[in-house]
């Protein structure tokens, strides 16, 4: 931290100790206001000790904008309501950056920790820190592959593929593309994400046999690294580029990736396209009731946060677990899973984003798309 230097020498010793001190104590307060920078949103100890108990690390703002938008707020409102402190910090893409949050998180008293991991490597040695130092951690949305967290709390990650599927064969059907032998390109999730990999093993379940029977033709098929939506935007431009434009159907794994397909597709004038996505985003939603998406899977964040946090009050209070429904295969052991359904949207049902609070109609309705709300 730079502090404030001082450009003229005082002319008497008095002068000069009363503006080291002032110096000093303005240091003092900006060093304090950077602490508490750190995490906004956590309330103090009810203890008194200024220390959060629960941690929460997600992963970026640039995978999707749920994170921030949803993710944050949802959690918060539920620590605050159970009256625990809590901190909630965001990694921003650094692996680096999320084990130095949690080693700061274990240091400020953190008892729990709800991890969305970068990928699995980094998201087992940061359980296996919290493991040494008597801290639990939980995995939230993402499972960490080999990891040693207590309890995952995610939705049914391979149903959401499935329903990527569904609603990509259905927008075919709509659009009478079904029987003249589509070609479809898959623009997948990142390969370092768990959840990326049952993602594409719903949407196989669905797509693969009308491959092999000869009633689709697969195109192109790649991962996005890091989510990254420009990485997606470049990746769906050589795809055009490699098929001469004759795409006809996009499995996108979430409405980034949508987006940036659409984006791509509206620079070359080709209309009609279906574009699946997920995340239920105020723009994905913008994009099919202008009939430019076809569908997105909603994902309650509201109920997901709850139960996650739920979780989290009962380890720190050592109280049994509430909410488990099932167990999930890490790779080395099963963890137990608290798995919620997720719903299809389309420009049918959308609205029922906006009476369950998780979007606003002015969020959706704005500019450009105003037309299409009314």
């Amino acid at each position: 931290m730079r502090g404030t230097g001082f450009h003229r020498a005082a002319r008497r010793h008095g002068a000069r100790s009363l503006l080291v001190l002032s110096a000093l104590s303005a240091l003092g307060l900006l060093a304090a206001g950077a602490s508490a920078s750190v995490d906004a949103t956590a309330p103090a100890s009810p203890r008194g000790g200024g220390s959060a108990e629960i941690a929460v690390l997600l992963p970026d703002s640039k995978s999707s904008v749920r994170w921030e938008t949803q993710d944050r707020r949802f959690l918060a409102a539920a620590f605050k309501s159970a009256g625990v402190s809590y901190s909630i910090v965001n990694a921003e893409s650094s692996a680096q950056t999320q084990r130095t949050q949690a080693e700061q998180a274990i240091t400020n008293g953190a008892k729990v920790i709800l991890l969305v991991n970068l990928d699995s490597g980094s998201g087992a040695a940061i359980q296996a820190l919290a493991k040494a130092r008597g801290v639990k951690t939980i995995d939230y949305d993402r499972l960490t592959l080999k990891g040693s967290a207590s309890y995952y709390v995610s939705f049914n990650n391979v149903k959401v593929g499935e329903l990527q599927g569904r609603g990509l064969v259905s927008c075919l059907r709509a659009s009478g593309m079904y029987g003249r032998k589509p070609l479809i390109a898959e623009l997948n999730g990142a390969p370092t994400d768990n959840n990326a990999t049952l993602f594409e093993r719903g949407s196989d379940q669905i797509l693969d046999p009308l491959y092999k029977s000869g009633t689709f033709r697969k195109g192109p098929d790649q991962p996005v690294p890091q989510w990254d939506n420009q990485k997606a935007l470049q990746i769906f431009e050589q795809m055009l580029q490699r098929t001469g434009n004759k795409i006809q159907g996009v499995l996108a794994a979430n409405d980034g990736l949508g987006n940036a397909a659409i984006s791509a597709l509206k620079a070359r004038k080709l209309k009609g396209v279906p574009v699946t996505g997920q995340d239920a985003t105020a723009q994905g939603v913008q994009n099919i009731i202008a009939g430019d998406q076809c569908m997105t899977v909603y994902k309650a964040i509201k109920a997901q946060a709850a139960a996650a946090a739920k979780l989290a009050i009962a380890l720190l209070r050592n109280k049994p677990a509430p909410g488990v429904n099932g167990k999930t295969f890490d790779g080395r052991r099963q963890v137990p899973s608290v798995l919620l359904t997720p719903v299809t949207i389309t420009k049918r049902n959308w609205q029922v984003l906006v009476k369950d609070g998780f979007l606003k109609r002015g969020d959706v309705c704005v500019g450009a798309y105003k037309r299409y709300c009314s």
